[in-house]
């Protein structure tokens, strides 16, 4: 394993919901928002650690107007039936919190040299009437059993709106297949601080189960991570197959000086032990508007299995 590494402090600065795929050929990939909200940038490099000094490249620039003109967020790297994918979320200059989900596909087998095409807005499933309808962003996209699935978060509601998560079974990489089946709603008051939120899924694997976690509240120091638990060989798609956590499996650490950790990925190290990529901030207080102070940082967490393989989330 590579000394190199930091655990839980700055590993890349002002780098938020940051993404890590690890490439068949063992080659890292490495993207996240940036600042600005105005495009889609990757690393990659041979080792983990090497993402840290690695080269960015902008493979993706912001409309000027219309869909996908402002707020570009949360992008992800996906390789699914032999080329790379790209999901992100963008919003609208006209419109700004028309938020909703969108697809690149890279027309080559490099995704950081060859060009990418846009395949446009997240498809719903033809009798679903509800998806991709309002604020919608965070989608990752994982595979159980022969079959891909999508999660994502949406508002809905009036008012001061709810950010809930669901999930549904991919047609293509751009297309559901089955509508939409609600996986969580802000149910506790840990999920309620500030605005009601579950957003930025991630998934894990381990021992015959699925471990979805999820971000919670207001991006400051009361944002944290819950976490969903199924098996792998139940429905995906029942909303019963999943548990949920009754408390946050990662909140901010005033004594580690860390605020705020939530919207991760999961990689493994060279060695092909698990870990979680994150964002946090290394101060309380927060000057301006939360979402556009530039200091989420990207950080790694080393990830342990307690005596029933649950995975053990600790600053």
């Amino acid at each position: 394993m590579d000394q190199e590494l930091l655990w839980n402090q700055p590993w890349i600065l002002q780098r938020a919901d940051p993404y890590v795929y690890r490439h068949e050929d063992g080659t890292y990939y490495f993207t996240a928002s940036v600042p600005a909200y105005d495009r889609i940038v990757l690393r990659r490099a041979k080792t983990l650690a090497g993402l840290a000094e690695a080269e960015e490249t902008a493979v993706w620039h912001k409309h000027h107007f219309g869909p996908m003109s402002c707020h570009i967020w949360a992008p992800e790297l996906h390789f699914l039936d032999g080329k790379w994918y790209i999901y992100f979320a963008g919003g609208e200059m006209a419109s700004p919190w028309k938020i909703r989900p969108y697809v690149l596909e890279c027309e080559g087998p490099d995704p950081v040299a060859d060009a990418w095409t846009e395949k446009g807005k997240m498809g719903a499933a033809a009798d679903d009437p509800f998806s991709f309808r309002a604020f919608s962003l965070d989608a990752t996209v994982f595979e159980n059993r022969g079959k891909r699935y999508y999660v994502w978060a949406e508002k809905v509601g009036v008012g001061k709106q709810i950010s809930n998560l669901y999930i549904g079974e991919m047609e293509t990489p751009w297309q559901l297949k089955t509508v939409q089946v609600l996986l969580s709603t802000p149910d506790y008051d840990w999920e309620r601080a500030g605005f009601w939120v579950n957003e930025g899924p991630a998934v894990l694997k381990h021992g015959g189960k699925i471990f979805l976690t999820y971000s919670a509240s207001e991006t400051g120091a009361a944002y944290c991570m819950g976490m969903l638990t199924a098996d792998a060989d139940a429905d995906l798609l029942d909303p019963l197959s999943w548990k949920k956590e009754r408390h946050p499996v990662l909140a901010s650490a005033e004594e580690k000086g860390i605020y705020g950790p939530g919207h991760n990925s999961f990689t493994t190290d060279e060695d092909g032990s698990p870990v979680m990529v994150y964002h946090a901030r290394t101060e309380r207080e927060i000057e301006g508007n939360p979402l556009y102070n530039p200091n989420r940082h990207t950080m790694l967490m080393r990830i342990r299995w307690d005596e029933d393989g649950r995975p053990v989330f600790r600053l």
